[in-house]
């Protein structure tokens, strides 16, 4: 894959998982047989629920890594890998997948406020 189409890369939440904010953090269950899996919950700190939630709104990774780069102190290559790597995990573990597979379309593009 070349370095524009990591860039352009767009992610969308998996259709079997459903996700609340608590305090701060962001918990993902997967939803299996209709139950959700309690013993794989997912937390994410304050960053990762941002990530999260640029997710829903369709944002570019080269769009996150932007988005990391403003508001904290990181290079846009560090983001960019760092953001690479959370989306390789949450891929790994079926939270996510790229935009495209498994027929999925995705929303609108916009940023957490």
């Amino acid at each position: 894959m070349s370095e524009a189409q990591l860039l352009s890369a767009r992610y969308v939440r998996s259709s079997t998982v459903v996700s609340r904010e608590i305090a701060g953090e962001t918990l993902v269950v997967p939803v299996r047989g209709g139950v959700g899996d309690l013993d794989s919950i997912f937390s994410f700190n304050g960053l990762g629920s941002d990530l999260w939630n640029l997710l829903q709104a369709g944002t570019s990774i080269e769009e996150m890594a932007a988005w990391v780069e403003e508001r904290y102190e990181v290079t846009f290559e560090q983001a960019l890998t760092d953001i690479n790597a959370f989306m390789d995990e949450l891929s790994q573990a079926g939270l996510v997948h790229k935009h495209g597979q498994d027929g999925q379309e995705q929303g609108q593009h916009g940023r957490p406020g």
